[in-house]
């Protein structure tokens, strides 16, 4: 038994034990890691060069592939390099880091797509009054309260967290620090009081989830109106997949904070994180960048100028 003042560590979950197998689960999580830095670098690139791309929807993009780089950024990196080094170790104070960057982006990064599902409701429904509503001082105004919800939503949990008296080890059962693992290890009903905090940001969560859904429907709504088949398909093809993206993004996160003990197994925890971690920071440039041709026509230029300098 121990206590958390006696914790100078916690020991993360290795996927395997068979050392071939770590280095296999190394090099996955590598693939997978480069190519969310090169699909977001490569958006937050052409977005900050390319001057005609200097709108708001392309900025509030730039600020997702931000956060969409945080957040793989603070959880893949450490288990990769524990799984190299075949360890399992992370320090006490680099676990509430990482547990604080963390929830920083994935929390600013909810509040930035409700924000996003704005801009596209006003820009298709209400296109007369885009200028008007979503003017360069007020998107700077959305963004920053998203990334400042973010911080102090992270700021609460964290301190919250790991003011809780640990009693029932050191061991998580996840690749990363991650709140309902660490609740777990806590030996005090103090712990109801973080579970609180958990039950209020997820209704939060749920009420952007709800913003999102209600903002789409009226997009879609809007979109069955316009009568050139072409601007019906672009306009689909860019919000449904982003729609799709939300949907896996919020619902698997809910389930792995609010899932009962009943179901809770390693194999089942380490799905829903990786669903809800790892997916949509991969997968959110693809569907920004291959669904978007106006972004690809900018990225193509910039590459093709970059070259010929070179």
């Amino acid at each position: 038994m121990s206590n958390s003042s006696s914790i100078t560590q916690f020991l993360l979950l290795l996927f395997t034990d068979t050392q071939e197998l770590q280095l296999l689960h190394f090099w996955l999580f590598l693939g997978i890691y480069l190519a969310a830095l090169l699909g977001n670098g490569l958006i937050i690139t052409t977005i900050a060069w390319v001057q005609h791309l200097h709108t708001p929807m392309y900025f509030f993009l730039l600020n997702l592939a931000l956060l969409d780089l945080g957040s793989i950024s603070t959880s893949l990196p450490k288990s990769m390099a524990n799984s190299l080094w075949n360890t399992r170790d992370i320090s006490y104070m680099g676990c509430a880091a990482q547990l604080f960057c963390f929830v920083f982006f994935i929390s600013a990064e909810l509040y930035l797509l409700t924000v996003m599902s704005y801009d596209r409701y006003v820009a298709i429904c209400k296109p007369l009054y885009y200028g008007t509503l979503l003017g360069s001082r007020a998107c700077v105004h959305m963004a920053a309260a998203a990334w400042a919800t973010g911080f102090l939503n992270a700021l609460l949990h964290t301190a919250n967290t790991f003011s809780l008296p640990l009693c029932k080890g050191n061991a998580l059962g996840q690749f990363f620090c991650e709140i309902p693992q660490i609740l777990k290890l806590s030996c005090s009903h103090s712990y109801l009081r973080e579970i609180g905090l958990l039950v209020i940001c997820i209704l939060a969560a749920f009420g952007c989830f709800v913003f999102i859904v209600v903002s789409y429907v009226q997009i879609l709504r809007a979109v069955l109106r316009i009568p050139s088949e072409q601007g019906r398909h672009k306009t689909f093809s860019t919000c449904l997949p982003h729609l799709a993206v939300v949907s896996l993004f919020i619902s698997t996160g809910m389930f792995a904070y609010l899932k009962p003990l009943s179901i809770s197994s390693p194999s089942v925890n380490l799905t829903m994180a990786i669903l809800y971690s790892v997916v949509p920071p991969v997968v959110n440039p693809l569907i920004y960048s291959m669904r978007n041709q106006e972004l690809k026509d900018a990225l193509w230029k910039l590459m093709t100028a970059f070259l010929l300098k070179i």
